[in-house]
């Protein structure tokens, strides 16, 4: 009997994907609009290989699919704080900044297998983050403003630069090894960074 579904774990929650067998060659992914994951398959597919497929790209699923929820729930919306005129709100902003980035940069380096140093949240002119040679982290505190799969980009982003000291193919492979889609982040940054 083929498979029907099969389940995603990610900390506390379980999303469904559908599997849908056709007449194709490879195995490929879809999260929707609707935040629907679909697994297409070849028809001679075995469960196992399909379960492998999906476990090799659950980093992929589990970013694509919050960021398509989050979308479908209305919730990217970006604040529009007054925080220039207001030191205290930028000082609370910086503070879950830190929060959110050191989280997130710890959960990435153990999946990429990198080490690094220091975390400082600045207000860097024209970088949303840099990585010194040392290893120490840079990152902007108004990422905090955007979407969170954006900082997510900007975090694997300086940490594939713990392999890569460049922007080299070799770097935007390590990138795309954790977000496939990190092209499509890219863009969103250059469109509307200048806006945060």
């Amino acid at each position: 009997m083929e498979m029907k579904e099969l389940w995603v774990e990610w900390r506390d929650r379980k999303i469904r994907a559908e599997v849908i067998y056709s007449a194709r060659k490879t195995m490929s992914l879809e999260v929707n609009s609707e935040a629907q994951v679909k697994v297409r398959v070849p028809r001679a597919a075995k469960d196992n290989q399909i379960r492998d497929f999906v476990e090799m790209k659950k980093c992929w699923i589990v970013e694509k699919y919050l960021f398509m929820k989050r979308r479908a729930e209305k919730k990217e919306r970006l604040p529009v704080p007054d925080y220039v005129e207001n030191p205290e709100l930028e000082k609370e902003y910086r503070k879950h900044a830190r929060k959110r980035i050191e989280e997130q940069a710890a959960y990435f380096a153990d999946i990429m297998g990198v080490r690094y140093g220091r975390i400082a949240i600045r207000a860097a002119k024209s970088r949303w983050g840099s990585c010194s040679g040392a290893g120490n982290l840079n990152f902007h505190w108004k990422l905090i403003l955007m979407p969170p799969e954006i900082l997510d980009y900007v975090v694997v982003h300086e940490l594939a630069h713990r392999k890569q000291m460049n922007h080299s193919p070799q770097f935007w492979a390590e990138v795309g090894k954790i977000l496939p889609d990190y092209k499509r982040r890219r863009q969103w940054l250059k469109e509307h960074g200048s806006s945060v």
